[in-house]
């Protein structure tokens, strides 16, 4: 039996790494915490190659004499802490003394730091885990930190990275998130040696917002203050309404710190509760200000996860916040959604062939004609239509009961497979924009999109680049009204990033893509007429699957003249 042994501190330092640093933004989140905690007011990060050859972060703090210098490569030295009692008071960003000697064990780190009290600095050079020398160098005031050939030490980590593309997306997202964290720090960021982001110490959150996410999203937050005991809570947010398909550009804050917290994004969702449909998320940068002592940040390796000592009333005091910033901003008349005009078509059936001439760029194609009866499956009796209930459900009378048909269910149905048939027949009708349409996006959308272009290209959509993290739409689907572009992108982007859509796989990339567009695409007339509602069921009965949509609901339900007559006691 192997007898028990303590391990090296090198093969320690590097199974802390595993948890401490699992990609190379997460190295450059440790780096920049220091910097910030040592009170630095211009922080610059460089890297090259996603980060795996360099990553450099370089600030103006108060830097550190050789002693403290060599104290940061041992394991649990920190500053920041001096007994477990301190844990209940924590107001810096680290505080347990890992980071370096994690990362140290699995690079080559070099290190300068030098304080205002000493006249030369300080250079410690680490190759995995092995001090190579330790020596006076000439620098300003600061701290600077290269790392070189991240995880080339333990290569298996390595084969678990993205594409450089992505990496990068990472490590731009993670400095632009700090960067919105302390928007009084001059922030620049340089990747392959090209500066793509540069943002002076700003006076307002609204200007870096701006600056990372750009005018378009800015402009359509509005900002909220509130104070209850000690709790205060500051900030933008989106106008109720609006909404996104993903919680990426919902970004909450305690203390300062981006933090990951059920009880912030709970209490944020049910404040929009009645203002934003199911599955859409509001565009937020929140920050609770709070006593250190009310939250727990020791919680997860990363720190991106807390727990406050009283979960309700964090709850409770947001929401209430929250739901009186709505009722003192509500959106003037201008902003509220406008809908569907009545006469707008029932069932859009992309068109197979180029527009006619003279035909408009976002015309469509006319409804299947309607049958003189429209049947249900297996050609089984007549359907009698009655009307339609709360907009939604169209109301048929057969010989076996009644029939309630979800109108939206059915048309995701009829799409979802018209659209398969577009896929895999290589055939995908597009219409050039007349003027194409901007697109500003944060890092990491815009390298999986750079990615995909291809793909999207294939498929209807045809997106340049234009500049860092900039594009423009200029052709897209003849399924999508060009207003709708932007938002289809973003929930398409939003869906790859979340990983429903996967384009490793083809046919999976090609099902899972129509299947958005089918629940997104779909334009449903406020009063549809009985002739639209037959070619309706005439068109859904037609397709391989009309029982339910493609997202498995089921698209009629049929109540028999057995269970009507036990509802009413016969």
């Amino acid at each position: 039996m192997p007898r028990i042994r303590i391990l090296p501190d090198r093969v320690a330092n590097q199974i802390a790494a595993g948890e401490v640093v699992e990609r190379p933004a997460a190295a450059v989140k440790e780096l920049v915490e220091n910097a910030l905690d040592a009170g630095a007011t211009r922080i610059e990060v460089e890297f090259r190659h996603g980060g795996r050859a360099l990553i450099r972060v370089e600030d103006n703090g108060r830097g550190m004499d050789r002693e403290d210098a060599l104290l940061a490569f041992e394991r649990h030295a920190t500053s920041k802490l001096a007994e477990a009692a301190d844990l209940d008071q924590i107001a810096t960003f680290g505080f347990r003394g890992e980071a370096l000697p994690s990362i140290a064990s699995i690079s080559r780190c070099t290190l300068q730091t030098r304080t205002e009290a000493s006249d030369s600095g300080v250079e410690i050079l680490i190759n995995a885990g092995k001090r190579l020398h330790v020596r006076a160098c000439g620098r300003p005031v600061g701290t600077r930190v290269q790392i070189e050939h991240l995880f080339e030490p333990v290569p298996a980590r390595r084969k678990f990275l993205k594409t450089d593309r992505t990496e990068a997306g990472h490590i731009a997202q993670c400095v632009r998130l700090y960067a919105l964290a302390c928007p009084q720090v001059a922030f620049t960021l340089i990747e392959d040696g090209q500066a793509t982001f540069q943002s002076p110490a700003c006076t307002s959150l609204a200007d870096r917002v701006a600056e990372i996410f750009g005018r378009q999203l800015a402009e359509t937050l509005m900002p909220v203050a509130a104070e209850e005991g000690s709790w205060r809570l500051h900030g933008l947010l989106g106008k109720p309404g609006v909404g996104r398909a993903n919680r990426h550009e919902t970004i909450t804050f305690v203390n300062t710190r981006p933090v990951d917290s059920r009880t912030l994004n709970y209490a944020l969702l049910e404040s929009y509760r009645e203002s934003l449909p199911p599955g859409r998320y509001p565009a937020a940068f929140l920050f609770l200000e709070c006593d250190p002592a009310a939250v727990d940040v020791n919680v997860h390796p990363a720190k991106r996860e807390v727990r406050f000592r009283d979960e309700a009333a964090v709850r409770g005091f947001i929401i209430r916040s929250l739901l009186a910033h709505h009722r003192e901003l509500a959106a003037p008349p201008e902003y509220s959604p406008v809908p569907a005009p009545a006469d707008s078509p029932a069932l859009a059936d992309p068109p197979s062939a180029a527009p006619s001439p003279g035909a408009p760029p976002a015309a469509r194609a006319p409804v299947p004609p309607s049958r003189p009866e429209a049947r249900g499956p297996a050609a089984g009796p007549a359907w009698r239509y009655l009307g339609v209930a709360h907009g939604t459900y169209a109301l048929f009378e057969t010989p076996a009961g009644l029939v309630l048909l979800d109108r939206r269910a059915a048309h995701e149905r009829v799409w979802f497979e018209r659209l398969q048939a577009q896929y895999a027949g290589g055939a995908v009708p597009s219409q050039r924009l007349l003027l194409p349409i901007p697109l500003e996006l944060d890092p990491v959308a815009a390298a999986l999109l750079l990615d995909r272009l291809e793909f999207l290209r294939a498929h209807g959509f045809d997106l340049a680049e234009f500049g860092r993290h900039f594009f423009r739409i200029e052709s897209v689907p003849d399924w999508l009204e060009p207003a709708d572009a932007e938002g289809f992108i973003r929930d398409l982007l939003g869906a790859l990033r979340d990983g429903r859509l996967a384009t490793e796989s083809l046919t999976g990339a090609r099902e899972q893509l129509a299947r958005l567009a089918a629940a997104q695409g779909t334009r449903l007339p406020a009063h549809p007429g009985e002739a639209e509602l037959r070619a309706l069921v005439a068109a859904l009965f037609a397709t391989r699957s009309p029982l339910t949509s493609p997202g498995g609901r089921p698209t009629y339900v049929e109540v028999g003249h057995g269970e009507l007559a036990r509802r009413f006691g016969q």
